[in-house]
């Protein structure tokens, strides 16, 4: 017998929704990454201090952040083009090669000059040791947009989209004011726009079509404290309705799964539908990706529920920040259903 949860979208069902998705044209904001990863294995404690010495084996880069969330849009099947700060230095480069390797547009004249932010993280034996960040200040990145003349290329790119995610990982380059720009001209040409929210980062934003918090953020949008007993649903979806006004909205809870809720109306929550958990790294960027790509492609917000939660449930079973192709997606939902 399937599971109850993957049996909600059924293979032709996927397989529409994906067809649909081929003919959308997406632009992604937000801050971009470039995730590096050293491979390698550790056998002994170091003689200087109590710490592991790691054999590095190899080294990999992919992309992360908003760039993530654009790879995941792509690889399900959408044209897809970036903005963001990405930096004249090594790491831009790199992450410059990896956007053009998956077909990903990125607007040379929005490269600037700072630190391209970049995670780098020491995996041994497949268990992430620690993380190492580096990225300049906040003011860097928002400078990004700051003048007329590049603002004005984003608006024509945003005019030629169907939808804009606004990825917000609180590193400067989103503000309440420019959300609410890229907001008002996106309803000017009947667009969605959908936002993955960083709360801590202090901006607000009213009225998108889909807004996409974890569970921590959505306690720090609302201003709710947590609850031993458990997440009230309904007041979490009312808070949320009344502050930002989201058509739809999807709080993300781990291995809770996800909670529902369509203009302030609490629907049901849904299991998850990870069978391994190896890495959670880059989830969410996966679960905004495939439901803006699903709403706009027609379903609603449960079926559009169903597919992300699939395409997380691929992704979090891989190792590092990851993507999925469409016929893994397919597969995985066969496999349940």
């Amino acid at each position: 017998m399937g599971d109850p949860l993957m049996s909600a979208i059924s293979p032709a069902q996927t397989r529409q929704l994906l067809k649909k998705i081929a003919g959308l044209r997406v632009l992604v904001v937000g801050d971009v990454m470039l995730d590096h990863y050293i491979w390698g294995d550790a056998t002994r404690i170091s003689p200087e201090a109590p710490v592991p010495v790691v054999k590095r084996d190899r080294e990999t880069d992919t992309a992360g952040g908003a760039a993530n969330v654009a790879a995941n849009a792509a690889s399900l099947g959408a044209a897809v083009e970036l903005a963001g700060a990405i930096g004249k230095d090594a790491n831009g480069g790199r992450l410059l090669t990896h956007l053009a390797s998956r077909s990903i547009r990125f607007d040379p004249g929005f490269l600037q000059d700072c630190a391209t932010i970049t995670k780098t993280r020491v995996v041994v034996r497949n268990q992430q040791l620690c993380r190492i960040d580096a990225e300049d200040t906040p003011a860097r990145y928002r400078a990004t947009f700051a003048s007329e003349k590049a603002f004005r290329r984003l608006q024509l790119k945003i005019a030629k989209c169907h939808a804009v995610i606004l990825s917000d990982y609180a590193k400067g380059l989103l503000t309440t004011e420019l959300m609410a720009k890229i907001t008002a001209i996106v309803r000017k040409h009947h667009g969605f726009v959908s936002l993955d929210p960083k709360p801590a980062g202090g901006n607000d934003s009213d009225g998108l079509d889909l807004i996409t918090p974890n569970h921590k953020e959505a306690l720090e949008m609302t201003g709710l404290k947590p609850d031993p007993d458990g997440l009230d649903d309904a007041l979490i979806c009312r808070r949320i309705w009344e502050q930002y006004h989201p058509r739809n909205l999807v709080v993300t809870l781990g291995a809770d799964g996800m909670l529902l809720s369509h203009q302030g109306v609490p629907g049901r929550r849904i299991p998850t539908a990870a069978r391994e958990v190896f890495d959670v790294s880059g989830a969410g960027d996966t679960v905004i990706a495939a439901l803006t790509l699903a709403l706009v492609a027609g379903a609603d917000i449960e079926m559009a529920a169903h597919f992300a939660n699939a395409a997380a449930g691929v992704v979090v079973g891989k190792i590092g920040t990851a993507t999925l192709s469409p016929d893994e997606l397919v597969a995985y939902v066969s496999h349940s259903s």
